[in-house]
């Protein structure tokens, strides 16, 4: 039983997997993949695996970065083998393996410092308000655990030390006009009831977890994309399951579908205000 206060045995995990991959794949797609397998279950000892296994099939598809042999989960039946070895979380990275340089998307990870989720929304929403601001706009996705994420999808030309200045001057604006909800403190100890903003995570060789991966807790849960009017108070990271979230993705269809086909956006006003402004 991979999951058991969520009765999924690893056959109900591997065909959730299955179902799954139209959705998980189209964002994993030629990223450096890190999974974190559980070879008996949620609860379990785990571990975390970029190297691709010596033992893999001729048919999966890995590319080397520095001195690591990376899976590229490029095909279902990839996702399949991988299911079967308990992997039973999928991390990738914010590149594609072809331009490793270059971010697809600019991405803030924001996490509760307590249970508290209504703060986690709420600095969400924050965060949507300054990136309007700018003339940008992003998706929001539960990250299957505790927080929440935004992507914000642009065009795969600047540089991670151009994005980490865009990323830092949001993070420090919202610390500085919300001092007693926001921190980019790093130390957990440190940070009181704040709400964590993480801007420092979008980086080389860094991974965050993929859309729709499932998360390695009793629930289940899966890593699921939003409409901008459910992120509320009533928000829970929770509510999406393997066992609940093909019923939502019957009723709404792929809300990441917009990283894919839709508008990318330009920094490049923003990188010469940044520049004028010495920020």
């Amino acid at each position: 039983m991979l999951f058991p206060q969520a009765r999924i045995r690893k056959w109900d995990f591997i065909m959730a997997c299955a179902r799954l991959a139209p959705y998980l794949l189209k964002y994993c797609r030629n990223r450096l993949l890190t999974t974190i397998r559980f070879p008996d279950g949620v609860g379990g000892e785990s571990f975390f695996q970029k190297n691709a296994p010596s033992f893999r099939p001729s048919w999966i598809e890995t590319y080397r970065s520095g001195e690591i042999d990376y899976i590229l989960l490029n095909q279902v039946p990839s996702l399949i083998w991988l299911a079967n070895l308990a992997a039973l979380e999928f991390h990738v990275s914010f590149h594609t393996a072809a331009e490793e340089s270059f971010p697809t998307e600019l991405v803030f990870d924001i996490d509760p410092s307590i249970p508290d989720f209504s703060k986690v929304v709420e600095v969400a929403l924050l965060t949507r308000q300054v990136l309007n601001k700018l003339n940008l706009d992003g998706i929001a996705k539960t990250s299957g655990a505790t927080g929440l994420q935004i992507y914000v999808p642009i065009e795969p030309v600047y540089t991670y030390e151009q994005t980490r200045r865009i990323g830092e001057m949001i993070a420090r604006y919202l610390t500085e006009q919300h001092p007693a909800l926001v921190t980019i403190e790093r130390r957990v100890e440190k940070r009181g009831d704040k709400v964590y903003f993480d801007y420092l995570q979008h980086w080389h060789n860094k991974t965050l977890i993929a859309p729709y991966s499932p998360r390695a807790v009793p629930e289940a849960t899966v890593s699921t994309p939003l409409q901008w009017d459910e992120v509320t108070e009533k928000l829970s990271p929770k509510t999406w399951t393997l066992h609940t979230i093909f019923s939502r993705l019957e009723e709404k269809g792929d809300l990441f579908a917009p990283i894919y086909g839709g508008e990318r956006y330009r920094l490049d006003e923003i990188l010469r205000f940044l520049e004028q402004h010495r920020l």
